[in-house]
């Protein structure tokens, strides 16, 4: 036995040994003084990043590990007080005597601080410890403060603008895009560090096939079994408030698990931890997520903490497990349970701005929204160096259900919608090395069905409906099934700096659409302009072709896609007997460039042809009732849209002063054969049809942004800024009009732990929106978001925390909306728990207004909120 494990480890030490290269050497004086804590950098070239690093010992002397298929190394030996020695060297094993000379500069005082950050090659490794406050408790909380990255109100998380790939935990993807769950409940002291991986390839077999250009991160725990997740209970009033959570977690070797239950009428979402971040991005746009074809009427939310406005009773049973059967073979399932009562409250003016005249809806409206929803995902996957597979899965069962109440000046207007839904998915991926290339193919099969139920009393549209005289009510059935399937199969190979990844496949997708409207009594409105019998088949066979190049020193990667598509689309009625069919072969161009520029910066570009053809929602015959003043159909040709898409953009990072910086310009222009027209009513009701008319529209948009970490001060410093102007056509009462809009945005924070005993937060928004036609602006919108956050700490395990935050805009005369919050935490070290007494909303700010703006119309808007309340929590960190 002792004799198997010998050559065993012979042989790894073999194989070990020949995948690097070592680097040996001894740093010198000219007087050759031997050279304690000299830094040696190995990268590619001069520009590239960091490919490893060390330190010279007692005696000058030091020894890297370098692993890299490049010919030649960039070595450099940097010293304080000595000039920097820079040297090209052949990629082998060799013993080196470098020797610096003295610097004739004038050196500032040096301090030696711990590390916050290393790089090794494209991963940045952030020290937890270094960033995490006093009042951080989950791993959340330290994420925000780190330059570069960006948690947006849902919880996504973005690097450099961009939302990240995958969010590991120890190399893992347990939660499958569900990272809020593991962000909101594990514990920061349970983390070591934060790596964001630059440029990951998620799949093993690609990673020198492929360019990626998005980001992931990748959580590294302290121990190698860490038991962690947090328990909260809470009690408070008025009225009765309470709020439960428990998130045990476990991380091991081989196995992860996340478990949480939550229950609270404290206006916590808990939805948002369940929260599917994830992206598909091979294959065709086909998925089960659920299509609304009716809807009631609602109040727009306010833009900021749900806890000051939803009045909920939401209870949720989330389970999530990996299980690694075997090396790179893991067995994944994540399945949750949300049971959610909420009330609306508020009210609406709506102004539409037409041609010729200006009309007026003012709406109260009081909602009662029932949520039931069942999803989860059962996953197996092998992510190894050399094949690939994947399979996944997924159902999503929902039985929702809303009561609406609307007070007008004329009218009192119920609403009810029931909306039960189901869907499942299958998808299949597999990568497989033969020979000298790789054999792939993927498989996206899906069932999806969809009634609503829409019931409006009084009935509206009585000149339509009812020969212009009142009735009792309007209801509308929606029945919509759909079933398809996209199956490709192709290689990829790899021709020195070149790939080439040819892919040919088909898919095919049936669609039918069920509508009915009945009126009083249960008697059927039999005029087939009311009416919906719709089948619709997509089908398309296509090839597509990626070119990839990759120079030598990794500088250059160029992407060219040439995919060639034939589409067929058929669309019956039968209720109107109708037939439409269109047969187009479509050429999509893709070609984007990203080039390292140097060490700091990079630069990209990309153009690309996209052509867009109708879908259902925009190709049935009959008339259906969206909404209770809302009546659309599109009784038209198959839209085809033209777009035209160029992007470019500017990137600059140092790590080591921990600066980010970007900066990007997109255009977009379109064609399109259909415009749409809207006829707005004197009562606000909407009739929307589409017209056969070719029009045009174009789209700029300008994004700068940048994040600093200043050490000295322990701060952290974000700026955004983004310009868009738009314009586009638009029939309006039967009157073409061209619609222009522009919008600026500034949005900032600040992190700041500015003495031991004081922390401050602030964060602050700035928008203003134009909206107006050829001839002149009908309306622009500011407003405002301030929010300050202030800690003072008498003692180290405690605090008292002040928030005050300020919304306003400059539509309304009453726009502004203040509010402060008072907290006060005690933190017990045995076991350590945190007791939180919270008095939120002191001002008792009892409604937000809000007001946005549209194209053609703007809204103003009013919204109950949650009345001053206080609550006691004790919350456990594990």
């Amino acid at each position: 036995m002792k004799k198997i494990l010998f050559i065993i480890l012979s042989i790894f030490v073999l194989f070990a040994g020949y995948s690097q290269t070592e680097i040996t050497g001894q740093v010198l004086d000219d007087n050759n003084k031997k050279l304690s804590g000299a830094t040696i950098m190995i990268s590619k070239d001069s520009i590239s990043s960091i490919l490893a690093y060390g330190i010279s010992d007692a005696d000058g002397k030091f020894k890297v590990a370098v692993k890299s298929e490049s010919e030649s190394l960039f070595l450099k030996v940097s010293y304080i007080g000595f000039a920097t020695f820079e040297k090209t060297i052949l990629n082998k094993a060799q013993q080196l005597e470098v020797k610096l000379s003295p610097s004739s500069e004038a050196l500032k005082e040096v301090i030696v601080k711990s590390e916050i950050l290393q790089q090794r090659g494209d991963t940045l490794s952030f020290s937890v410890a270094a960033f995490k406050g006093k009042n951080d408790r989950v791993i959340a909380d330290v994420l925000k403060k780190i330059p570069g990255i960006e948690i947006r109100p849902n919880g996504g998380i973005y690097y450099k603008d961009e939302p990240i790939q995958k969010y590991y935990i120890e190399g893992l993807d347990m939660l499958e895009g569900r990272y809020n769950l593991a962000n909101n409940n594990l514990s920061a002291d349970a983390v070591s560090k934060i790596e964001i991986l630059e440029n990951h390839q998620p799949v093993k077999v690609l990673d020198s096939l492929e360019f990626s250009e998005r980001a992931s991160i990748n959580i590294k725990l302290k121990k190698d079994i860490t038991f962690s997740g947090t328990a909260t209970a809470g009690v408070g009033a008025a009225p009765l408030l309470w709020q439960a959570k428990v998130t045990p977690m476990i991380f091991t070797k081989k196995r992860q698990a996340i478990v949480t239950y939550q229950s609270n009428n404290t206006g916590v979402d808990a939805s948002g931890e369940v929260l599917n971040f994830s992206q598909n991005f091979y294959g065709n746009n086909f998925g089960i997520d659920q299509e609304n074809w009716v809807s009631i009427q609602n109040v727009s939310p306010p833009p900021f903490s749900s806890e000051r406005w939803l009045d909920n009773n939401v209870h949720l049973l989330s389970g999530n497990i990996l299980q690694r059967i075997k090396k790179d073979l893991d067995l994944k399932l994540n399945i949750s349970y949300l049971n959610d009562y909420q009330q609306q409250d508020g009210s609406t003016q709506t102004r539409y701005f037409t041609p010729t005249d200006t009309i007026d809806v003012i709406e109260n409206t009081n909602n009662d929204i029932f949520i039931s929803k069942l999803e989860g995902e059962l996953t197996l996957e092998n992510n190894a160096d050399k094949n690939y597979f994947k399979d996944q899965l997924a159902f999503n069962g929902s039985w929702n259900a809303k009561r609406g109440l609307i007070d007008r000046p004329d009218s009192r207007i119920m609403q009810q919608l029931d909306n039960p839904f189901f869907g499942i998915k299958n998808d299949l991926r597999l990568l497989r090395t033969v020979g000298k290339q790789l054999i792939t193919f993927t498989s996206n099969t899906g069932f999806a069905e969809n009634n609503q139920d829409l019931l409006v009393q009084p009935g509206q549209f009585e000149a339509i409906f009812n020969e212009g005289e009142s009735y009792e009510e309007l209801q509308q059935l929606v029945s919509t099934r759909k079933i398809y399937t996209d199956n490709s199969a192709g290689f990829t190979k790899a021709l020195g700096k070149f790939t080439i990844a040819p892919k040919f496949g088909f898919s095919i997708q049936n669609q039918q659409l069920d509508t009915d409207i009945f009126l009083e009594d249960g008697e059927e409105v039999l005029d087939p302009d009311f009416k919906n019998r719709t089948e619709f088949v997509e089908s398309s066979v296509y090839f597509k072709n990626s070119f990839r190049f990759k120079s030598k020193d990794e500088t250059w990667n160029l992407n060219l896609s040439t995919p060639l598509e034939f589409k067929s689309f058929r669309l019956e009625d039968d209720n109107f007997e109708e037939t439409r069919e269109l047969d187009r072969l479509v050429f999509e161009p893709y070609f984007s460039m990203n080039k390292k520029l140097s060490a700091y910066w990079d630069a990209n570009a990309s153009a690309a042809l996209r052509y867009d053809f109708g879908q259902l929602q925009q190709l049935y015959y009959g008339f259906l009732l969206n909404g209770y003043r809302n009546l659309n159909r599109y009784n038209a040709p198959i839209s085809e849209e033209t777009r035209q898409i160029y992007n470019a953009g500017l990137g600059y990072r140092n790590p080591l002063k921990q600066l980010f910086l970007s900066a990007s310009y997109s255009y977009n222009y379109s064609e399109n054969n259909l415009l749409y027209s809207s006829n707005i009513g004197e009562n606000g009701t909407a009739i929307l049809e589409a017209v056969a008319l070719d029009n045009n529209s174009d789209n700029h948009s300008f994004r700068a942004g940048g994040s600093k970490y200043f050490r000295k001060m322990k701060t952290t410093l974000k700026l955004n800024t983004s310009y868009n102007l738009s314009k586009r056509q638009q029939l309006l009462n039967n009157t073409l009009a061209e619609v222009n809009t522009r919008s600026l945005n500034f949005r900032g924070s600040l992190d700041a732990e500015i003495s031991s005993w004081l922390i401050a937060n602030y964060s602050g928004n700035y928008t203003t929106y134009t909206s107006g036609f050829e001839d002149g602006d009908f309306q622009t919108i500011e407003t405002h978001q301030h929010t300050i956050d202030l800690y003072f700490y008498p003692k180290d395990n405690q605090y008292l925390s002040a928030a005050g935050e300020y919304y306003g805009n400059s539509l309304s005369e009453n726009g502004d909306n203040y509010f402060v919050n008072l907290s006060y935490q005690f933190t017990f070290e045995k076991p350590k728990m945190d007791l939180n007494i919270s008095w939120r909303n002191i001002l008792n700010t009892d409604t937000f207004i809000n007001a946005y703006n549209n194209e053609y119309y703007y809204v103003q808007s009013s919204y109950r909120l949650r009345p001053s309340q206080v609550l006691a929590t004790l919350k456990f960190t594990l």
